[in-house]
């Protein structure tokens, strides 16, 4: 998940001609200005894509290094910062759009369902964790 919104955060902080446009079109309904509207929203995705690539890369490598950090409630926070963020994305292309951008609306959705699911089994093993 990280991988696939990290073009999403590149594209709205590099300033990606597709990006603006689309703020454009999205910050007129807020009267706010785009370029802030645009480089805001790439800053919370960047850290979602930081939350879930921590997350990642400290799964794959927990056991190898031994380390004994708190993983399970910064995981649970990354997956939920992440799904809340796609779902004011969804929230944004249904009310901000004059046409939503289906793909966009697909990717959230999978964004979504997969922190759900996440979130679901970091739960049952923090509860086997305290027993």
């Amino acid at each position: 998940m990280g991988v696939v919104l990290s073009r999403f955060a590149i594209s709205k902080l590099a300033g990606w001609e597709i990006s603006v446009n689309a703020f454009i079109e999205m910050a007129k309904p807020l009267s706010i200005d785009p370029t802030f509207f645009r480089v805001f929203t790439g800053i919370i995705i960047s850290t979602v894509v930081i939350g879930y690539l921590s997350t990642a890369i400290y799964s794959l490598f927990k056991n190898k290094a031994n380390l004994k950090i708190p993983f399970t409630n910064w995981a649970i926070l990354a997956n939920l910062f992440g799904l809340l963020t796609m779902i004011g994305a969804l929230l944004a292309e249904f009310s901000l759009r004059v046409q939503p951008k289906w793909l966009l609306v697909y990717i959230a959705i999978g964004v979504i369902l997969f922190s759900a699911i996440n979130i679901f089994i970091l739960n049952k093993q923090k509860q086997i964790q305290n027993h």
